[in-house]
């Protein structure tokens, strides 16, 4: 059966409604045509230049991203500057590039779901609920974050070792009484600050997230809380895999000869020395 974006696109917003978006985000195609032909996708978390210059190596169709390449309205397109490069590459070589940032943070069976249920979390509500029919989530819960409990209670630093092992991450940063027990906790995937008033305003012992600041640390060690930093990257990457296999899921029972692949070429951006 012949593919061309648009159907991929149908794919992508019954996972991730492009209603459930922030008004400020860009979500769905920012380079291509619904009409280009789709027979090999990669899915990314950034649109990085290296990523869309060996996609374009690769003869890849369609880039999936969870960050947008564009959040900000282009006055113009030099081809010398990194945004510039991608735009011309992604053209000659007919790279469409598809984003789904916070509708893909905020659907059932999102980001923040794939990092709570990683970490251990069951029973999961949203942290600040924004629910929206639309797509395959109509009959479920959605909005920003996610707040769970755990099997059983544990210590801040026991949780601290756990999520340390079952990310896969070498150092977090954290703030709170080492030997403070924790039932359940809230999470945020990707930039958390901003949430951090929604957690404080539950009953969640816990705040996992990234881009977490001073003054974050500062209010949630007055209320007798913990805050675990676990970085940008790794709260977000987790959706790559779980994307793939939920549109391979889709290309298989629709029928569609599409290769679909996780890119192995991104990594967390920051280096510890």
């Amino acid at each position: 059966m012949a593919v061309n974006v648009s159907r991929i696109i149908n794919i992508m917003e019954d996972i991730a409604p492009p209603v459930l978006a922030e008004a400020w985000d860009n979500v769905g195609l920012h380079i291509g045509h619904p009409d280009w032909p789709v027979r090999s996708i990669w899915v990314s978390l950034d649109p990085l230049p290296r990523i869309v210059q060996a996609a374009c190596m690769n003869k890849v169709d369609l880039l999936i991203t969870h960050h947008p390449l564009f959040f900000t309205p282009v006055k113009s397109i030099d081809f010398q500057t990194p945004l510039g490069s991608i735009v011309q590459s992604a053209v000659e070589h007919k790279l469409s590039i598809y984003c789904a940032h916070t509708n893909l943070d905020s659907a059932a069976g999102g980001v923040n779901e794939v990092l709570a249920s990683a970490i251990g979390l069951d029973g999961l509500t949203p942290l600040e609920d924004t629910s929206a029919a639309g797509g395959d989530n109509r009959e479920m819960v959605t909005g920003i974050g996610r707040v769970g409990s755990f099997h059983s209670e544990l210590t801040l630093r026991q949780l601290v070792i756990s999520i340390k092992k079952k990310l896969g991450l070498d150092r977090v940063l954290v703030s709170g009484d080492p030997d403070m027990r924790i039932r359940s906790a809230a999470v945020c995937s990707g930039s958390g600050s901003s949430f951090v008033k929604h957690f404080l305003s539950g009953d969640a012992q816990a705040y996992i997230s990234g881009d977490l600041k001073y003054h974050d640390a500062r209010d949630v060690e007055m209320a007798g809380r913990a805050l675990i930093d676990i970085g940008h990257f790794a709260s977000e990457h987790l959706v790559v895999d779980m994307l793939v296999n939920r549109i391979r899921d889709r290309l298989f029972n629709d029928n569609m000869d599409v290769d679909i692949k996780a890119c192995d070429l991104e990594s967390e951006p920051f280096s510890m020395f």
